[in-house]
């Protein structure tokens, strides 16, 4: 599939909603559009601050939270786990066990070097979303702002 900037589109590119847990919803006004896909870039969200560093689920979803990065909706904690075990599935992520003292052992997520590559690779196509965004803005702007 050609994309509208020109290049083919892998299904590795970047994470897409089948990577974060989510799938397309289906809208009852999309009359024979694409569907909305939610969460389309929780999945590099994810990568990005496990990228910072490595980290469990629940502390993933405090530091959304604290952040102000989670939908406005919420994430579900059991989604979190579900998109962090998908993502090690397809080789971005390793998880170990933390022996806890108190309380239960936690996975902890740590991201591989093809997870770093993914994360590259849809940071990139974020850049590339945001000047697009930018030139409908400024037209928007110049064109019919009263």
């Amino acid at each position: 599939m050609i994309t509208m900037y020109g290049r083919e589109k892998r299904s590795d590119d970047y994470p897409g909603p089948e990577d974060c847990g989510y799938h397309r919803v289906e809208s009852p006004h999309h009359h024979g559009r694409r569907p909305h896909r939610r969460g389309a870039w929780v999945g590099v969200l994810f990568l990005r601050l496990l990228d910072e560093k490595p980290m469990h689920g629940y502390e993933l979803m405090d530091v959304l939270n604290k952040r102000g990065l989670a939908p406005p909706d919420g994430i579900e904690p059991g989604a979190i786990y579900i998109t962090l075990r998908r993502m090690e599935h397809r080789g971005l992520l390793t998880s170990r066990w933390e022996e806890k003292e108190s309380g239960p052992d936690r996975r902890i997520y740590t991201l591989t070097e093809e997870g770093r590559r993914v994360l590259k690779a849809g940071l990139e196509a974020v850049k590339l979303q945001k000047v697009v965004l930018e030139d409908l803005t400024n037209y928007y702007e110049t064109h019919f702002k009263q």
